[in-house]
């Protein structure tokens, strides 16, 4: 590997992270103000109802879920509703600390839902504008850039990596 190389590879390696801190700050953003819609079928309703208000579409699968067939065909419907409607739409590597953000603080505790915690399916994950206004957050500017460029290179569904804590 040539030092050119090496160093286009550091570069690009610095934008991913940027791009995955970007990613965790607009998660905790919308999260603040409950635009977060989570789960595929969820997600599904969504996209049918409202699809000018969603911004961001993330899908996180590991390992295991490329083997589920009706989880792919989930994907692949989302994957074109969201290029068919100009919604950016990213690929997270690691489901698990998408988890961990998306479940922090969270409101129903296993007491309060009768004892049965259920963890929810964050396959897909929406985040949609708040009604009050656009939104002028330079985060979210970053990841649209990010998503804009991808296509641009023909690469519509960039895969990002969440920097573990």
């Amino acid at each position: 590997m040539t030092l050119e190389e090496f160093s286009a590879a550091e570069q690009k390696t610095e934008r991913m992270d940027t791009v995955g801190d970007a990613l965790e700050e607009v998660l905790s953003k919308a999260r603040s103000q409950r635009t977060i819609t989570v789960g595929v079928y969820e997600a599904a309703k969504l996209l049918n109802v409202d699809p000018d208000n969603v911004v961001l579409c993330l899908l996180a699968a590991d390992e295991d879920d490329d083997r589920d067939v009706a989880l792919q065909i989930h994907f692949t419907l989302i994957r074109a509703f969201c290029c068919e409607n100009d919604i950016n739409i990213l690929r997270v590597s690691n489901p698990g600390r998408l988890a961990e953000l998306l479940l922090l603080e969270n409101d129903a505790g296993p007491a309060e839902s009768g004892g049965a915690a259920q963890t929810p399916d964050l396959h897909c994950v929406l985040v949609t504008n708040p009604h009050s206004s656009q939104w002028k957050d330079p985060a979210l500017s970053q990841l649209i850039c990010f998503c804009r460029e991808s296509r641009y290179m023909d690469q519509w569904v960039p895969v990002i990596n969440l920097p573990e804590r």
